[in-house]
């Protein structure tokens, strides 16, 4: 009965015509990005009149961080002009304290990223560490032959502790100049410290950077190759710590750039394709501690800016490239372990993971002052095995792919110190859904996908002075996206992408009430290219943001038709019940080949 209700299915999806051209031509010895599912493109040699205009400002919409009305005090970390640096030891900078900027007496520090650059460039990836801890993983985006610039600015108050101390600044760009590709990254990197009227932090007082130590020729990060490989480090807390936080930075490259379009091996297998990327468009990375799981992160696909078709990104970045998502996971129950004195190991790994994924983390620490030893207890700890199905139905290189997935994570631990007895008890609950369409014989592709990724943490201060705490979130990634390919027998081929990116949040927090995020993206493009050159293309994004809290909100209407904005309207205004439900799929029809919107 699944098998007809499958093969219905297929009969119907199939008139949906989507693109999975030949294999993405990543150099696994560059790290930088490729384009989904075409060799990367490069569209100044056919747009050489833009040459005369003047510089593009490229931007991601988020939500500006709420600043107090005085005067921020600057201190300029780094200047520095990353050219021929792949295969290069990471740029060092030595950090001090400024004395005129205090770090624990800032209400906000907020890094800023400025970057200029012209003329030829693939997208890079790249992090900043402080003291070896990550505060900032971006891509870079493309420059044209006018020349882009782009700012990243991000609240790093949550660093504050690092930034209190003698450190010393880390920054990999791993960028290739030739005669072909020009483009040298112009980089300032900033921090502004806004003094606060009255210090009531709540950042870590101390980071440990889980990450790889210098000297290298690379970023700090971990390389996961494949899916039985694993990073780890060991560590060491201090007697007197009474919560501990670890934050994930991660991202993917190579050959799982576009894990979520990946088919399965079996598909791979059966029509002798053996240069494809495979192993199923399912990802999790997977957190230990001594050897036992902990955490895991199921990560939201964010695009980087050459991804697909770099047109669609131009000048509105894909959500998520300029300042990538890290993820966090509850520690605090597990201090019974960690509070002995010796050194632990944290690993990291990727289920289904392909070459490459770049991963480390720091792990926040809160000390008790009062005390020079806390003591903690494991109440309870389940970490579900991770439910992974795969149905397949397919004749040759056309067919429907269903893949569902779930996981379940509950920790919970006791912590006495001089705040009293507190329990702290971490859920984390996961699912994930796609279904994937391949036609007309592999050249086209439909893909439908969405990660709910909720987490909760409870501190009921029983005999404590301080009140009990919650925080909960709740989170929906969603992808939707058709690609189509045509060899248009000249030498020459025609794609069109059409994506939907979906990000939503809401978080509830005890004494601080709900905040929502709502960020929809839509871009679409085509192209007809030779080689790596584009005869011609175009390209559009309409992106719809929209913030709200108990105190303040931000909504963002923005879109843009090649690189020109046509629309960009912003309001602070807060409507009760102001988002609406959104599908991530649109109507589309087939016509001479190509998808028509």
């Amino acid at each position: 009965m699944a098998v007809t209700i499958l093969c219905l299915i297929l009969t119907l999806t199939l008139t949906l015509l989507h693109l999975h051209p030949p294999l993405l031509s990543a150099a696994a010895n560059l790290r930088r990005t490729t384009t989904l599912f075409t060799p990367h493109l490069n569209f100044e040699s056919t747009l050489s009149s833009a040459a005369a205009a003047p510089p593009t400002t490229l931007f991601e919409v988020t939500k500006p961080i709420q600043l107090l009305a005085t005067a921020p005090c600057s201190y300029l970390l780094l200047q520095h002009d990353f050219a021929f640096t792949y295969g290069q030891p990471p740029v060092l900078a030595d950090y001090k304290p400024p004395p005129h900027c205090p770090a624990p007496n800032s209400a906000k520090i907020v890094l800023e990223w400025t970057a200029t650059c012209k003329g030829r460039q693939f997208d890079r990836i790249f992090g900043v560490w402080i003291g070896g801890a990550e505060v900032l993983r971006s891509c870079t985006a493309e420059p044209t032959a006018a020349g882009i610039v782009w700012t990243v600015k991000k609240d790093v108050t949550r660093y504050s502790s690092l930034l209190s101390t003698d450190q010393t600044l880390a920054v990999y760009l791993g960028n290739l100049v030739d005669s072909t590709y020009t483009g040298v990254y112009h980089v300032n990197i900033s921090l502004h410290f806004y003094p606060a009227e009255k210090t009531a932090s709540t950042a870590a007082d101390l980071i440990l950077p889980i990450s790889r130590n210098p000297p290298l020729k690379d970023g700090l990060w971990f390389e996961i190759e494949n899916s039985t490989h694993a990073e780890s480090k060991q560590f060491r807390i201090p007697l007197n710590t009474y919560r501990a936080v670890l934050e994930i930075y991660l991202s993917f490259h190579e050959n799982d750039e576009f894990w979520y379009g990946n088919p399965p091996n079996e598909y791979l297998t059966a029509n002798n394709l053996t240069d494809l990327a495979g192993n199923g468009p399912f990802r999790e990375v997977v957190v230990k501690l001594d050897g036992a799981v902990v955490g895991a992160v199921w990560p939201f696909t964010v695009i980087y800016t050459g991804g697909v078709n770099p047109l669609l990104w131009r000048p509105i970045s894909a959500i998520g490239s300029f300042d990538l998502p890290t993820y966090d996971v509850e520690l605090t129950p597990f201090l019974a372990k960690l509070l002995d004195d010796k050194p632990h190991d944290l690993e990291f790994s990727v289920t289904n993971a392909l070459n490459v994924w770049y991963i480390d983390a720091n792990l926040h620490l809160w000390l008790d002052e009062k005390s020079v030893r806390t003591q903690g207890k494991l109440l309870e700890h389940r970490a579900s095995d991770l439910s992974l199905s795969i149905i397949s139905n397919f004749t040759g290189l056309d067919g429907v792919f269903a893949t569902n997935a779930s996981r379940s994570i509950v920790s919970s631990g006791v912590v006495s110190s001089s705040r009293g007895e507190v329990v702290t008890t971490s859920l984390r609950e996961l699912g994930y859904t796609s279904w994937m369409t391949m036609g007309n014989d592999g050249n086209t592709q439909v893909l439908d996908q969405v990660i709910t990724f909720n987490t909760s943490v409870d501190s009921d201060h029983r005999l404590a002075s301080s009140p009990s705490s919650s925080a909960d979130a709740e989170r929906r990634f969603s992808i939707w996206y058709a690609t189509n390919y045509v060899d248009n027998g000249d030498g020459s081929y025609a794609s069109v992408a059409n994506v939907t990116l979906g990000f939503e949040e809401r978080v509830r927090r005890s004494g601080s009430g709900t905040s929502r995020v709502r960020n929809v993206q839509r871009a679409e493009g085509s192209a007809v290219a030779r080689g790596n050159l584009v005869v011609r293309g175009v390209g559009s994004n309409h992106q719809e943001y929209g913030y709200t809290s108990d105190k303040w909100c931000y909504f963002r209407n923005v879109s843009n038709y090649n690189y020109t904005v046509l629309h960009d309207e912003v309001s602070n205004a807060c409507i009760k019940d102001g988002f609406l439900p959104y599908s991530a799929r649109r109507d589309f029809r087939v016509k001479k080949g190509l998808i028509g919107f």
